[in-house]
């Protein structure tokens, strides 16, 4: 049994490249650190140095309002994360059905192709607002039995409009992938059905994870356009603490929420990105 080698000891030229950019690496944490002082500091004297500060801090940043406002604004910002998760999942679904729809090959299927780009040219081209207003006041007019509520009629706006994205995002994920091995997962004997299971979808979903969680960020802010209906949620609440206290504070705790509830996905989203970015560049260089 043989002794193992030991590791050769790093020659003066690593050790001096080694200590140089660790010299650099502070430097550069030290200029950071400099600069965003710096751009702080010329921020708050040119905010609070403001003729009309002391009436906006008034206005819209009273610790008081705020305090008293907040637990309504929690409760109406519950409805808008149960309603930005059942709409995430429902315009994901909506959106690689329509995907897989524009996929299909095949001179049968032009209808639902027709059908599917119909619905993406539609929707993504329709403003939010309007689908909402559309749904959830047009919809209830019509006095049908069994109409859903507000909230269910705002949330199928949301899903309709944001998987007309998804759709897109999800074919370009899809038709990125070669055709070789489309045909030779035929060859090997897999349905066309098995294939887009089995082969297509799994790469064109991890290509795409980045630009979809876009969407649901996109998606996070918007689910607060529910408040135009007319259902309480973290926008509404707010509007009702602004008229109580004639001040705009109770917005700001509702915004600042909002970016609490943001800050999670996006550094989700950024993390996402970066490791599909290392995964093709590694791809790139074996």
């Amino acid at each position: 049994m043989t002794a193992t080698a030991a590791a050769p000891a790093p020659s003066e030229v690593q050790l001096g490249r080694i200590a140089y950019r660790r010299r650099q690496t502070v430097r550069s944490v030290l200029v950071a650190a400099g600069s965003t002082v710096a751009l702080g500091l010329v921020l708050v004297v040119a905010i609070t140095g403001a003729p009309g500060f002391d009436r906006v801090r008034e206005s819209f940043l009273d610790p008081k309002v705020a305090w008293q406002t907040l637990p309504d604004i929690l409760v109406g910002l519950w409805l808008n994360i149960r309603l930005l998760v059942c709409c995430t999942i429902g315009a994901l679904l909506l959106g690689l059905a329509i995907a897989v729809l524009r996929t299909l090959r095949g001179p049968v299927f032009f209808p639902f192709r027709a059908l599917a780009i119909g619905y993406t040219y539609s929707f993504r081209g329709a403003p939010l607002i309007i689908v909402l207003y559309v749904l959830t006041l047009g919809v209830p007019g019509l006095r049908l039995a069994g109409t859903p509520s507000v909230v269910v009629l705002g949330g199928v706006a949301l899903v309709i409009t944001y998987g007309a994205y998804m759709a897109e995002v999800f074919r370009a994920g899809i038709e990125s992938v070669h055709p070789s091995q489309r045909a030779a997962a035929r060859s090997l004997g897999l349905s066309y059905r098995q294939t887009m299971r089995f082969v297509v979808l799994p790469q064109a979903v991890r290509r795409v994870m980045p630009p979809l969680l876009n969407d649901v960020v996109s998606m996070q802010k918007d689910v607060g356009l529910i408040s135009l209906a007319g259902p309480i949620d973290a926008i509404r609440a707010a509007q009702i603490g602004v008229a109580e206290h004639y001040n705009f504070t109770p917005y700001i705790v509702a915004g600042a929420l909002f970016v609490l509830l943001a800050i999670p996905l996006i550094a989700v989203t950024d993390w996402v990105t970066l490791r599909s970015a290392r995964r093709q560049n590694a791809d790139g260089a074996a």
